[in-house]
C-alpha cells in the first residue's frame, strides 16, 4: 500500500494533464488504493478529462499479488471513433473465458499491458497470437524490457497482431514508439469470410 495512490494522486492527474494537452487518449495500470483495498487499475484517460479503469481480475497467486491487491470484477470496453477496445493486465491473457468474445459485449481491439518475463516470453507471443485469432480481433499489447529489482528480466516483444494471428510489429528488446493503422476493412473481411464466431458458447461470468 505505501507504493500505491490514490486516483486523485499524481498520476492519475499527469495522465489527465498530458491528454488534454497532446489531445490524445493515453492508458497504463497503477498500483491504486481505495480505503484499505488496493488495486492493480489500468486507467483510461481521455482527452477531456473524461476517464474509465479496469481492475485487473486473475491476480498472479505465484508471485503473491493476491495477497496485496483486490481482484476486479468488471470489464471495461471503450469506444474510440467506432472502435471496441477492450483493455486487460498482464496475468489476464492466460485466461481465455475471460477475454472471450461475447454477443452483449464485442469488440475489436484486445489491448494487453504486462509486465510479462524474459523466461515465458514464448508463452508470451502465443498466447497473444491465440487470443486474436479466437475473437477474431486485433491485438495490441505492450511489455516492459530491462531488470527488476530481483534480477528478473524483461525482453519486451510488444506487438500488433491482426485478427488471422500474423504479427504486424514485433518489438526487439529495448524501448521503441511505433505506430501503426489498424484496418476495418481488414476486420470485417476475415469476420465476414469465417464467422465461426456465431456457433460459439454464450455464458456467463459469475
Amino acid at each position: 500500500k505505501d507504493l500505491s495512490e490514490p486516483m486523485d494522486g499524481e498520476s492519475v492527474e499527469w495522465m489527465k494533464q498530458t491528454g488534454e494537452k497532446n489531445r490524445i487518449i493515453l492508458t497504463g495500470s497503477l498500483m491504486i488504493h481505495e480505503g484499505e483495498q488496493c488495486f492493480n487499475r489500468l486507467i483510461w484517460m481521455q482527452p477531456d478529462g473524461q476517464m474509465g479503469f479496469y481492475d485487473k481480475r486473475h491476480l498472479f497467486s505465484y508471485a503473491r499479488e493476491n495477497e496485496a491487491f483486490q481482484a476486479g470484477e468488471c470489464k471495461l470496453v471503450a469506444s474510440v471513433k467506432g472502435w471496441k477496445i477492450r483493455p486487460v493486465i498482464c496475468y489476464d491473457l492466460r485466461f481465455p473465458v475471460w477475454c472471450r468474445q461475447q454477443p452483449n459485449e464485442p469488440y475489436d481491439v484486445l489491448l494487453v499491458v504486462a509486465n510479462w518475463p524474459e523466461s515465458r516470453i514464448v508463452a508470451w507471443k502465443t498466447l497473444l497470437q491465440a487470443r486474436a485469432i479466437e475473437n477474431q480481433c486485433y491485438v495490441v499489447a505492450v511489455n516492459r524490457v530491462g531488470e527488476d529489482g530481483n534480477q528478473i528480466s524483461y525482453h519486451g516483444a510488444s506487438c500488433v497482431i491482426n485478427p488471422e494471428g500474423k504479427f504486424l510489429y514485433l518489438g526487439e528488446n529495448k524501448e521503441d514508439v511505433y505506430n501503426i493503422t489498424l484496418r476495418r476493412d481488414e476486420l470485417k473481411q476475415v469476420r465476414d469470410t469465417f464467422p465461426f464466431l456465431k456457433d460459439g458458447d454464450d455464458f456467463t461470468i459469475f
